[in-house]
């Protein structure tokens, strides 16, 4: 997978003209937990094998450096957060696809956590998640009720002839009642979660984004009713639930982000007008 990402890379550069040498970084997203320090995926449930590799070196051999990698839904946060609302101090993205995640703005910057694992909403408890077994192992997870399979996994349970989220978002969009139903339902499971991280976090935007999103206005139905019931009021008197405004390109363009960021952080900085003088 990533000697396919770096030749489709270097065919970029040579498309745009471009040399290794005036590559000022990669940014790339990992859909699991990653160590931001280090760049490396730790125990992604979706990822085997993955656990610990060494991204970044894999990646700056090929390419040259510096390499960065988070998880998905934070470059995803970053992206939406400098494109749509770079004057919102408070932001939570959240996606809902194969998994469910969230990125964090506090501050106007991404707040990753201790060890970057912050808003990691889809292992959660779900307030009907029951004994439903997780990808992670827990049981009754919120990714194991309201991600796109699990969606797929309730529909195919009540007779629904469908075989992925494809097939899925091809229901909603066509206006299908059970799929509808089930979708908002899952917002609603959403929505329990996001309202205690709305008293915790306070936010003036919560994004969603994802194709399930951008395609089921019934998904965000779902989490306004529950969010909005039961948030206080001072909370939500000006939050926006809204779906992604970057039609899908909120990851890359948050990985660039993320790479000027670093390339211009004042460490960086004074690091190139350090090894200017010296030379």
């Amino acid at each position: 997978m990533l000697d396919q990402v770096a030749k489709t890379s270097r065919s970029l550069l040579k498309s745009a003209g471009r040399t290794r040498a005036e590559l000022a970084g990669v940014g790339i997203g990992l859909p699991g937990p990653v160590e931001h320090s280090t760049g490396r995926p730790v125990l992604p449930p979706i990822m085997p094998g993955w656990d610990n590799y060494d991204v970044p070196g894999h990646v700056m051999a090929a390419l040259g450096g510096p390499v960065l990698v988070d998880n998905d839904v934070n470059i995803m946060a970053l992206g939406e957060h400098a494109t749509m609302y770079p004057h919102i101090e408070q932001m939570l993205f959240v996606k809902v696809a194969t998994g469910i995640g969230a990125g964090i703005i506090s501050g106007g910057r991404l707040h990753r956590g201790a060890q970057g694992t912050a808003g990691d909403l889809g292992h959660v408890a779900a307030l009907h998640g029951g004994d439903t077994r997780c990808t992670c192992g827990n049981l009754g997870c919120l990714e194991a009720v309201a991600s796109g399979p699990a969606i797929v996994r309730a529909l195919r349970e009540r007779g629904v002839d469908l075989q992925d989220s494809s097939d899925l978002i091809r229901l909603a969009k066509a206006g299908d009642l059970a799929a509808a139903t089930a979708i908002r339902d899952a917002g609603r499971e959403i929505g329990h979660v996001l309202a205690t991280c709305v008293s915790l976090l306070n936010p003036s935007v919560i994004v969603v984004g994802g194709r399930l999103a951008q395609s089921a206005e019934s998904l965000l139905a779902g989490i306004r009713e529950v969010v909005y019931g039961r948030s206080l009021p001072l909370a939500t008197g000006d939050l926006q639930i809204v779906a992604s405004r970057t039609a899908g390109h909120a990851g890359v363009i948050g990985a660039a982000t993320m790479v000027v960021q670093h390339v211009l952080s004042v460490e960086q900085v004074e690091h190139q007008l350090a090894a200017a003088a010296a030379g």
